[in-house]
């Protein structure tokens, strides 16, 4: 299985490669390497690698935990294959090329971009803020009569029933939810149309919260796909609730 390492380490000559060697020596298969972050002596670096599901990752953990200097940040599985240059040109053109299925394209592309576990398009009402309190709550209906916040899209992972952050006001940030769950917003700008990132924890295995770098790429994805689809955004609403007799 593909899982993605991410490490806090010392900005110097000889730790990244401290970290690799580490990395191999406890049987995982180096496939990518992305920098997150230089700054003040310090560096983020996200691993992808191929781990043997038979492998304990706690031995991974204790290797790395035993560099000085070296701060595990997260672990946890990739989904789909490490993400290479130019893939976020080529998400945008599928959105441009077909727009009437436009946000459900960039919806399902987003988590394999973004190694996170599925995404969500939500439809949150002006005034939700002042009415909603500050904790999660399920999304129902189809976002209009009650003024509730509504999903219009999610990807095939989500949850159900999804459970809405508070994501206002909306700006693009990252925040944590519920125990063992990261979240990534980033509002398109129209019509109250906000793109939700998820990761969770699982399998023993600790979710990184979402890098300032990763929510800057979200942001400018959404942006992109807002100018794309302009006046389409302001017609998404969710389907209607589904009633059992």
């Amino acid at each position: 299985m593909l899982l993605r390492v991410r490490v806090t380490l010392p900005d110097r000559p000889g730790a990244l490669g401290q970290v690799a060697r580490t990395l191999g020596v406890a049987g995982a298969d180096i496939v990518q390497v992305v920098v997150l972050e230089r700054l003040g002596g310090r560096a983020v670096d996200d691993f992808t690698v191929v781990w043997s599901g038979a492998s304990r990752v706690d031995r991974l953990l204790a290797g790395l935990a035993a560099i000085p200097g070296v701060q595990v940040d997260g672990v946890w599985r990739a989904i789909g294959a490490p993400t290479t240059g130019g893939q976020d040109a080529e998400l945008l053109a599928q959105v441009a090329a077909n727009p009437a299925d436009g946000l459900a394209t960039l919806v399902d592309a987003v988590p394999g971009l973004l190694a996170a576990d599925w995404a969500a398009a939500a439809v949150v009402p002006a005034d939700w803020a002042a009415r909603s309190g500050s904790g999660p709550r399920p999304t129902e209906g189809n976002g209009t009569g009650g003024g509730e916040p509504a999903v219009a899209y999610a990807s095939w992972r989500a949850p159900v029933p999804l459970v809405l952050p508070e994501v206002t006001p909306l700006r693009a940030r990252s925040m944590d939810g519920p125990v063992g769950t990261r979240y990534a917003v980033a509002p398109f700008g129209r019509a109250g149309l906000v793109l939700m990132l998820t990761r969770v924890d699982g399998e023993g295995l600790p979710a990184a919260a979402f890098h300032v770098t990763e929510v800057d790429r979200i942001a400018q994805l959404v942006r992109a796909a807002a100018v794309i689809l302009g006046d389409r955004l302001d017609l998404v609403t969710a389907p209607p609730a589904v009633t059992q007799s």
